[in-house]
């Protein structure tokens, strides 16, 4: 898998904020095939100029709700999400995003 496809987005939430300022976690929407080791390089990999170094990733699949439209049923795709928690002294990299 491609560096550049691991990362799918950022996820701002009210949650992933305060886990950012207090706990120098980050979390991401990432590929639902990467693993801990992939998400890791690429987070590296993508933020290289900020000189970011991970410290640990802790990956979480989110299960798509099922949605309703009067009598059709759907449902929307399961997904992962990681929480990425930096090495001491990187928090400042995403600032500007």
């Amino acid at each position: 898998m491609r560096i550049q496809d691991v990362i799918i987005r950022p996820l701002i939430t009210e949650k992933s904020t305060v886990q950012r300022e207090l706990q120098n976690i980050v979390a991401f929407r990432v590929d639902a095939r990467a693993n801990k080791i992939e998400i890791k390089r690429a987070v590296e990999e993508q933020f290289k100029k900020d000189n970011v170094k991970v410290a640990d990733v802790r990956v979480a699949r989110v299960h798509g709700k099922v949605r309703r439209q009067g009598r059709f049923v759907g449902r929307r795709p399961d997904w992962k999400k990681a929480y990425v928690r930096l090495a001491e002294g990187n928090i400042e990299f995403f600032e500007g995003a």
